[in-house]
């Protein structure tokens, strides 16, 4: 059976845990094959709520293998500390297998994340602090430290003391700081060595056998398109690939395995940090979208800038992923709004682009040109059947299928787990 592949086609947070969610009772593996701990997914079972920051979705299902993927980065006082609060719950995380070739979070990475944003002033990124950029930057430049090196103490130190070489002498002289203590950096490290030994696996293999015998393979990124290092709002981005083409090398499933990308789009937008942001509501519609759809940031507690719909994003989403369907989220929340304004285009230096801009510049002074649709005004959350919608609702939803240009095959009304229309099957 072929993998499916499940992507952010905004800023994030789109509610990629409910589709993972969805799709898990009959997935056999869901995988985590980008990011860190600064990303996050909620996930509504019953009267139960379930904020996952590292894990995979697919630890809630017993019967699906959780795997995190060589391309995350692991902090693994979060990763325990996050699975004894499942365990707290009833939750049972031992089926979690977490890659050898995984890069590990250090306390280092932590501080020259925090030290770096910090020194940049008016010039800050808005990352979360939580070292994940250093820590994709350590991998890059070939100093980072992985999960197989906690199974060989002497390497580890070796690593460990190699790459402070350079970032003593910046905490020291750039940032005045205490130098970093090699031994003390990697006792921290070797404490989580026995807890997480069990878990550690040739992840890539795993995988590859499991399509082989024709497993379900769910695989899920973290962030949204609009974050990606490469094709995001750079460089208010994130440090790793959240797009479809990073399921592959963050996982060492071959590209030809995957026949299926389901992107997850807002019914409207936002985002967290800094960053432009064309659509965004400063306004009193900007606070109730807000506050109606409860746009807090899962792992950073931020609130999230509110936004009508982006088309030329959506299109673009739909471009860069090969998206081949569609899951609307929170479409309830529009439900007590009169209008609701779609961005169609956007006004650049007096001219109409039909497209994201090229260059930076021309997106942080994109305008948003709108198309006004009219509202349905009325309570749509215990709706199960896409064909009971009011019928502005469902012209809301057939309008956003057209301009994003692939099909939207699930819908969500709602944050039960239940409170899903599929209209399209989203398996293989």
């Amino acid at each position: 059976m072929p993998a499916i592949v499940i992507v952010g086609a905004q800023w994030g947070d789109e509610g990629k845990g409910k589709a993972t969610d969805l799709l898990g009772g009959s997935a056999d593996y869901v995988v985590r094959f980008q990011g860190g701990n600064n990303a996050g997914h909620t996930v509504v079972i019953g009267d139960a709520t379930f904020a996952l920051h590292l894990l995979p979705s697919g630890i809630l299902s017993p019967t699906c293998t959780p795997v995190i993927g060589n391309g995350v980065v692991v902090d693994l006082e979060v990763l325990f500390r996050e699975m004894d609060g499942l365990i707290e719950r009833g939750v049972d995380p031992s089926r979690l297998v977490v890659s050898a070739n995984a890069h590990i979070i250090t306390p280092y990475n932590v501080t020259l994340d925090k030290v770096t944003e910090r020194f940049l002033g008016k010039a800050k990124i808005g990352t979360t602090g939580r070292g994940i950029g250093p820590t994709y930057g350590d991998k890059m430049a070939r100093v980072g430290i992985r999960v197989q090196d906690l199974m060989d103490p002497s390497i580890l130190a070796r690593k460990v003391e190699g790459a402070l070489v350079n970032k003593n002498q910046a905490l020291v002289k750039v940032f005045n700081r205490r130098a970093v203590d090699v031994e003390g950096v990697v006792d921290h490290l070797l404490s989580f060595a026995d807890r997480l030994g069990p878990h550690v696996a040739d992840t890539a293999l795993l995988l590859n056998r499991a399509l082989d015998r024709g497993d379900m393979v769910v695989l899920e990124g973290g962030q949204g398109t609009l974050l990606d290092v490469d094709h995001g709002t750079y460089p208010y981005v994130t440090s790793s690939n959240p797009t479809s083409g990073g399921a592959s090398t963050g996982s060492g499933i071959g590209p030809t395995r995957i026949d299926r990308v389901l992107g997850i789009l807002k019914a409207y937008t936002t985002r967290v940090g800094e960053g432009p942001f064309p659509t965004e509501l400063v306004d009193d519609d900007g606070e109730r979208l807000r506050t109606i759809g409860g746009e807090v940031g899962v792992t950073t507690g931020r609130d999230r800038r509110c936004g009508w719909f982006d088309a030329p994003i959506a299109r673009y989403a739909t471009r860069v992923n090969g998206m081949t369907d569609y899951f609307l989220t929170k479409l309830d929340v529009l439900s007590t709004f009169e209008t609701i304004p779609v961005c169609m285009a956007y006004e650049v230096d007096g001219q109409r682009v039909e497209e994201v801009p090229m260059t930076q510049t021309d997106f942080h002074h994109a305008k948003p040109v709108y198309e006004e649709l009219p509202g349905w005004g009325e309570d749509i959350s215990g709706i199960r059947d896409f064909d009971d919608l009011p019928g502005n609702c469902k012209a809301y939803v057939r309008f956003l299928e057209e301009q994003a240009g692939a099909r939207i095959s699930a819908i969500g009304v709602g944050p039960d787990r239940d409170a899903t229309l599929v209209l399209h099957d989203l398996l293989p």
